[in-house]
């Protein structure tokens, strides 16, 4: 039996609920092979949970894309870049590797910082890495960060910075917009330069979604590897993290992360998908 192979350039969460670790969760769980192009070991003192970002040198990047690529991937995603450089070298292997089946996950901060890991990181993105995205998946901030708008906070701000972003480059936006929205269900927008759509869950009243968004990318990522369409694998992401956050535990006392298993085990929330017009600018 041959797995379809799935390549992840990512982070290290030494906490293990984000980065390549969920990457690596989410990839078995939906039946893949999960290879790693490791960039960066992000650790946290254990007295407060502050973050600590150590890049790893690039020629190790480059040996560890140089490995996987050469075993042939089906699809790859990408995840914390903490420089331009790094940006760079993602792009060149996602353009060596003839895969058609890329997501972008921007990844700009850690999970309890609120400062962008590095500002000029975002040009990079948008130059080196949405031509190039079959799906990419900002949420709120990112989405705002890329478009070069304002952080959306209503479902017409999410359109407008989902046809920015497709404009740049990529093929289909999906703006996570989660329980953050004021909005009365957890609501995720996907465009795919035609429609809009609204995919929605019941919100889940808990606060351990650590890794959600990485958890998302990476199923996503996965189902197309596995032959889903990007709506179809978007749908299916969708209702693998939603089971995954229903499910969200305690670590310690500062961090609580998704269950990647949870869908298989205890089943998925309903994904309500909603074709919704076009948004009429002012």
């Amino acid at each position: 039996m041959m797995l379809k192979k799935t390549l992840t350039i990512a982070g290290s969460d030494t906490s293990g609920g984000a980065g390549m670790q969920a990457d690596l969760k989410a990839f078995q769980e939906h039946g893949t092979y999960g290879m790693v192009a490791l960039t960066v070991v992000v650790t946290m003192d254990p007295k407060n949970w502050s973050h600590s970002v150590t890049p790893l040198p690039t020629a190790l990047l480059q040996s560890q894309i140089d490995t996987a690529l050469s075993t042939g991937v089906d699809a790859i995603k990408t995840g914390m870049l903490s420089t331009e450089e790094i940006i760079q070298i993602a792009s060149k292997a996602i353009q060596k590797s003839g895969t058609d089946k890329v997501v972008i996950d921007p990844v700009m901060v850690c999970k309890g910082d609120d400062e962008v890991l590095n500002p000029g990181n975002t040009t990079a993105m948008v130059n080196y890495l949405l031509p190039y995205a079959t799906v990419v998946t900002p949420n709120l901030f990112e989405a705002g960060q890329l478009a070069g708008v304002p952080t959306p906070k209503t479902i017409t701000d999410m359109q407008v910075a989902a046809a920015k972003i497709h404009a740049l480059g990529a093929k289909n936006v999906v703006i996570k917009g989660g329980k953050a929205l004021a909005h009365d269900k957890a609501v995720d927008l996907f465009f795919n330069g035609t429609e809009f759509k609204l995919l929605e869950t019941e919100k889940v009243a808990s606060t351990y979604n650590h890794g959600a968004g990485c958890t998302f990318a990476a199923s996503v990522c996965a189902n197309l590897a596995n032959g889903l369409s990007v709506e179809e694998a978007v749908i299916e992401a969708k209702e693998f993290v939603s089971a995954a956050i229903k499910h969200g535990w305690a670590l310690n006392e500062h961090v609580g992360p998704v269950m990647h298993g949870a869908k298989s085990r205890f089943g998925a929330p309903e994904v309500t998908v909603t074709t919704i017009p076009h948004y009429v600018q002012a």
